[in-house]
């Protein structure tokens, strides 16, 4: 269901279009009361989406099954814990090929290098997340192979710095691959949206190394 300024205008279309919305993300509230209130949340969010979305042109802005929320309690449940780990990776000079005539921009998702978007839920470990992402992008633009891959294993499996739902750094996960010889395939080892048991199981795909860049 698509909205207008109408539904933003009439407190009957705004409460059409959340009830709209939350029904598609499957939202159930404990009572009347709880719903009214992440109402409010709803339709400030909605008016904050449409002024932004009228006063910048670059990029667009939609409602999800977030849009019930503050900032700060979006914060405190879906980013996660931040760590003082000091970053790790391969700090040796960069060298830099074919840097003439570069593109302003490069959309990798289409050349094909990017998989769905994947929702980690309320588990807190966009870190693992974030690490899949990254390889399954190298292993589509090297060896030309788009495979989903576990951030459940990463979850489960990569604790020595890292801490699962309640957080980690990327660059211990990338060490961990690297270590561990891999990763799985997602529909080996599919995501929980929680901990789980350490699986030792074949790995799908490999990683040699990784390096940050400037």
């Amino acid at each position: 269901m698509g909205y207008s300024l109408e539904h933003l205008t009439f407190i009957d279309k705004l409460n059409e279009l959340f009830e709209s919305r939350m029904s598609k993300h499957g939202k159930i509230y404990k009572c009347t009361e709880e719903k009214l209130h992440l109402f409010e949340f709803f339709k400030d969010n909605s008016k904050h989406i449409d002024h932004r979305n009228r006063e910048v042109t670059t990029n667009w802005l939609g409602l999800n099954e977030f849009a019930d929320l503050t900032h700060e309690v979006f914060k405190s449940k879906y980013l996660g814990l931040n760590t003082d780990y000091p970053r790790r990776g391969n700090s040796e000079d960069i060298s830099y090929r074919d840097i003439v005539d570069l593109p302003k921009s490069v959309d990798w998702r289409k050349k094909g290098a990017v998989t769905p978007v994947k929702n980690p839920g309320s588990c807190g470990c966009c870190w693992a997340f974030s690490t899949v992402a990254a390889v399954e992008g190298i292993n589509q633009i090297v060896p030309g192979n788009l495979t989903s891959l576990s951030e459940q294993e990463l979850i489960d499996c990569d604790t020595a710095f890292n801490s699962g739902c309640n957080g980690g750094l990327m660059d211990y996960a990338f060490e961990y691959i690297v270590n561990n010889g891999g990763l799985h395939k997602e529909e080996d080892y599919p995501y929980l949206m929680e901990e789980g048991t350490c699986e030792e199981k074949w790995e799908e795909m490999e990683l040699g190394d990784y390096q940050w860049l400037p």
